[in-house]
């Protein structure tokens, strides 16, 4: 009886061992059992969300929204075309919603909704700064209404959004439904520059790519001002970086060349400068802190330049 049953648990030991290895190998008799267990079991259905994407995992709905009609714009009205990458997206460490309801609102797809985050139109489903700017906007006087039309993609390099890219397309279209609704971009964001210093983008190649997309933004009827920021720095190689920031690459040589090259571009945001580690939840992307600080920031900015152009 005794020999039975160490004879037994060896056997279990041993098959215990033999499918550790074969489940993280892939081998015989892993993927046979996983997958007689899916055609008699079925695949479990996935958890219902509130969200939904499109098929570049951009957020496109959000049962949570408020549907409002769009605001008329006026002479008092922001439309903010915000593009670029993660910092740009909805990777935020804070959500921020309208203070002034309808008033500052995010459209997406010719409809406005009461903005909140995470913004119709980006990729992914945290926080973002966007909103709290144009609670900021509203707030100081400058603005009557806000209307933010973020366009931004996680990991995107400029490349992907100069002509030839797969994103280009999908600006373009973004511009036509604006027109579409009777909104004019009065300002052109755009933050971004982290993936091309990791993909080592020259400077020459990345003013090329860049100018190349505010052709497409000229070709289609955005005459607004486009401000670049001085964004390259996202560390750690869970966030696909670098372990250290060199402050003077070529990123930011292109960045800052281009802001100076006139074709209304304009310096916008030094986030590398402005934003220290504690701003950054992950040493990449910005927690609430730095939300205040770089939304703050723009909000300056654009103040500074609106009244710059108003006592022309």
């Amino acid at each position: 009886m005794r020999k039975t049953i160490v004879v037994g648990l060896a056997a279990l030991i041993a098959l215990y061992f033999v499918g550790g290895v074969s489940a993280r190998h892939e081998i015989f008799p892993w993927p046979q059992l996983s997958a007689l267990k899916k055609t008699v079991g079925g695949e479990k259905p996935a958890a219902p969300s509130r969200y939904t994407f499109d098929d570049k995992e951009r957020l496109i709905g959000d049962e949570s929204k408020t549907l409002v009609p769009c605001p008329v714009q006026t002479d008092r009205t922001a439309v903010l075309l915000i593009l670029g990458q993660s910092n740009a997206a909805n990777d935020g460490g804070q959500r921020y919603r309208s203070e002034y309801g309808a008033r500052v609102v995010n459209t997406f797809d010719k409809r406005c909704f009461i903005a909140a985050s995470p913004l119709l139109g980006s990729t992914d489903t945290k926080g973002e700064y966007w909103t709290r700017l144009g609670n900021k906007l509203i707030a100081s006087g400058q603005n009557d209404s806000v209307i933010l039309a973020p366009l931004a993609y996680s990991g995107s390099e400029v490349a992907r959004w100069a002509k030839g890219g797969d994103l280009n397309p999908v600006l373009i279209d973004t511009m036509k439904k604006l027109q579409d609704s009777g909104h004019r971009v009065t300002s052109v964001l755009w933050v971004q520059g982290e993936a091309d210093l990791v993909m080592g983008t020259t400077a020459e190649a990345y003013q090329e790519r860049f100018m190349s997309m505010v052709d497409t933004l000229r070709q289609h009827g955005v005459e607004a001002p486009v401000y670049i920021s001085i964004a390259s720095k996202c560390l750690e190689p869970s966030n696909g970086g670098f372990k250290e920031h060199i402050p003077d690459n070529a990123i930011v040589r292109a960045q800052m060349a281009l802001a100076k090259s006139g074709h209304g571009i304009r310096e916008g945001v030094d986030s590398d400068a402005l934003l220290d580690g504690d701003d950054r939840y992950d040493d990449c992307h910005i927690g609430g802190s730095g939300a205040e600080k770089v939304s703050l920031a723009w909000l300056d900015l654009l103040s500074g330049d609106r009244r710059l152009e108003s006592s022309r």
